[in-house]
């Protein structure tokens, strides 16, 4: 037992592995301590995360260069062996070899990032966390109705961003354009109820239109896109039943459903301030004539 312990003490080999070991444990320290010092550093959670994930693969790219330091030697002896068993190895972890790369990706390629909120696929929510396989989706939608937490967490593997189209709701554009329909009756003041709607709809959403134009302007300077309206506009369709008003407005992706309600109630409560000269239209049936029923008796 002591011959044998001697001899793989002093075997190059098994030197050589207590080398990586030891070479690792004190890259993961190291690391360790830098992500606590950016964690006490930097204040918003985007540069945080960036932070921490540029430091996870540099965790990993000096493990990498730790192992072919340390066994240099033996690279040449088993170079034929490995191109071998990595063709293999390559078949059989496709997907996870692609899940990295999309990782990659996402970390260079600006898809999304920590509090996004996107859509990959039938999925849709908030990112709370990229790692090296899988992307962590906080989902909101499916039976929750509006865009709110359902509280249910969904990891999605990061190879799903070569295979399928992105959906980002706030990279460079934090704010969607929403709209809401309001059936107006005929014989109703139709310049007043556009009024009312366009003047609420100002006073409602005014803190954003600022907001928005300066994100926009930004993408017209970054993209090629056309200029668009960031103010509240209201459009008119007179169909069978009703005067159908339209109010289009530009709000928070995170507020979209607490701002139609605001809307809506403000809207409804000014309509019922006109004395009747503005009224929401609903179906009604109006029965005109009823048929004439001849009921005889026969007395047997």
């Amino acid at each position: 037992m002591e011959n044998f312990l001697k001899t793989m003490l002093y075997d190059p080999l098994v030197g050589k592995i207590i080398t990586v070991i030891v070479g690792v444990i004190i890259i993961n320290l190291i690391v360790q301590y830098l992500k606590r010092l950016v964690t006490a550093r930097f204040k918003t959670k985007e540069t945080r995360f960036s932070a921490r994930r540029g430091l996870g693969f540099f965790k990993y790219i000096a493990v990498v260069v730790l192992i072919i330091g340390v066994f240099s030697n033996q690279l040449k002896s088993i170079t034929v062996a490995l191109g071998v068993a990595g063709a293999g190895i390559a078949f059989a972890l496709q997907e996870v070899i692609a899940s990295v790369a999309g990782w990659i990706a996402l970390s260079f390629g600006q898809f999304y990032t920590i509090g996004d909120r996107v859509q990959l696929g039938g999925i849709k929510g908030d990112v709370i966390d990229i790692g090296v396989l899988r992307t962590t989706v906080m989902e909101i939608g499916k039976w929750v109705n509006g865009d709110q937490y359902n509280g249910r967490i969904v990891r999605i593997a990061n190879s799903f961003v070569f295979k399928e189209p992105v959906f980002n709701y706030s990279a460079d554009f934090p704010f969607v354009w929403d709209e809401i329909v309001l059936p107006v009756k005929y014989g109703s003041d139709h310049n007043m109820a556009r009024e009312i709607i366009l003047s609420t709809a100002k006073d409602t959403v005014s803190d954003y239109v600022g907001y928005a134009q300066k994100h926009w302007n930004e993408m017209k300077s970054k993209y090629a896109v056309e200029d668009a309206i960031t103010e509240p506009t209201v459009f008119l369709i007179a169909n069978d039943n009703w005067m159908e008003f339209t109010l289009r407005y530009v709000v928070d992706f995170r507020k979209r459903r607490g701002t139609k309600d605001l809307l809506f109630t403000r809207i409804l409560d000014a309509f019922a301030q006109t004395d009747g000269k503005v009224s929401i239209a609903s179906a009604t049936f109006h029965l005109v004539e009823a048929p004439t029923f001849d009921v005889r008796l026969r007395k047997e």
